[in-house]
């Protein structure tokens, strides 16, 4: 099949001209295609502006599961999936765990990093010490791209180097931590990134004029977040696991539920399915709300592997007759800036949540992570996983 040339520089229909021409799609697709594009010009051109090479929207399913009890607050949480069990599982869940407390989250951290990788002749214990040095002018120099966040309690938390040379000739990082209030912050964590990268190079260079200057590599923020972290708790009595179809006796199902977590813990071919399912919760908020569900997702995997074994995010308590469990995971978020704020329907969920901000949101994704991993490891040790999918599988092929 021929390149095609210069694609990106037709319009919409002149897309879809060019791929009817060779063949890719017939005149019935245009019909469905065009179906799909919004009717609204001024809807089409947003979508347009968002990405490159738009012929068409891809529509996924906008839902409301309701009634999250969450800190002692109800939350009706708007999710983004085409799976409907996803849904199911998180109204299910939301709806048992109402009367026996709600789900308990809370914020461990919210650092983020970015990292300015380079090469330089020099000794890595003569930057070790002389960070020490320029850390406040590069903190000062940045201040112009920091003042705003400054002013809402985040900006730059703190700087390390760190040694690579023995994993590659020379290669040193600097490390930078951030707080970035209620915004994601990958663009002003990466601005702030490029304009220090150009000045680490100055300082270094001139601090060791004997040193060839350092080669900056790359300056980009991090999607792996181990100090920005929310958990997420269910807790009650073993007795009080009541009501749940196929499994008559409360204790019984305690006992295989948590030797069902501990399976997640200790096989990673588990695990991998085991933390699906909690994503599966969270990525429909996530794409809900206009932020970047593959950043999160992949945060959540690297922490899930932290300890050198990749594991299940969640962790069981059970000791007499309580039944506590707990989903930590690594989650950056915002609910200003970026897609939330310029998606019309990701502005509604944040109406529909109440404007939250971003560690607010943080816990209400943890949460739907929760709800849905619930249901699904109780599906399993129950009736089957099969059971609830399938039922919801035919009713969505009718």
């Amino acid at each position: 099949m021929d390149p095609i040339e210069g694609f990106t520089r037709l319009s919409a229909d002149e897309k879809l001209d060019r791929l009817l021409a060779d063949g890719l799609i017939g005149p019935e697709d245009i019909e469905l295609i065009l179906s799909f594009r919004h009717t609204d010009p001024l809807v089409a051109g947003f979508f347009e502006r968002m990405t490159e090479n738009v012929v068409t929207s891809y529509h996924l399913p906008y839902s409301i599961s309701p009634n999250f009890l969450i800190n002692g607050k109800t939350y009706h949480v708007p999710m983004v999936t085409e799976e409907s069990s996803i849904v199911a599982a998180a109204s299910w869940s939301a709806k048992f765990w109402r009367s026996r407390g709600g789900f308990l989250t809370t914020v461990l951290d919210e650092i983020k990093v970015g990292q300015i990788h380079f090469t330089w002749d020099g000794q890595y214990h003569q930057l070790a010490e002389y960070l020490q040095v320029f850390q406040p002018l590069l903190i000062d120099e940045s201040r112009h791209i920091t003042a705003g966040m400054d002013a809402r309690g985040g900006g730059i938390t703190g700087m390390e180097m760190v040694d690579f040379s023995e994993e590659a000739d020379h290669l040193y990082q600097l490390r930078v931590s951030f707080l970035t209030a209620d915004a994601m912050g990958a663009n002003f964590i990466n601005s702030c990134l490029e304009l220090m990268a150009g000045r680490l190079r100055d300082h270094v260079a001139a601090a060791f004029p004997s040193v060839p200057p350092p080669e900056i590599i790359m300056a980009i923020l991090s999607n792996y977040t181990p100090n920005c972290l929310v958990s997420c708790t269910v807790e009650c009595q073993s007795k009080d696991l009541t009501g749940i179809r196929g499994a008559d006796d409360p204790n019984q199902f305690a006992r295989r539920f948590g030797l069902a977590a501990r399976i997640a813990e200790i096989d990673p071919y588990r695990a991998v399915t085991h933390n699906k399912g909690i994503f599966n919760g969270i990525d429909a908020v996530i794409l809900a709300t206009g932020n970047d569900f593959r950043a999160v997702e992949a945060g959540g995997h690297a922490w899930a592997a932290k300890d050198g074994k990749y594991q299940s995010l969640t962790r069981i308590e059970q000791t007499g007759d309580l039944f506590r469990y707990t989903l930590t995971v690594p989650m950056a978020v915002g609910t200003v800036g970026g897609l939330t704020s310029a998606h019309p329907l990701a502005r509604l969920s944040l109406r529909i949540l109440g404007n939250p901000s971003a560690r607010e949101l943080m816990q209400i994704a943890a949460a739907a992570g929760m709800a849905n991993n619930f249901s699904a490891v109780k599906a399993l040790i129950t009736n089957g996983i099969q059971e609830g999918h399938m039922k919801l599988h035919k009713r969505k092929s009718h």
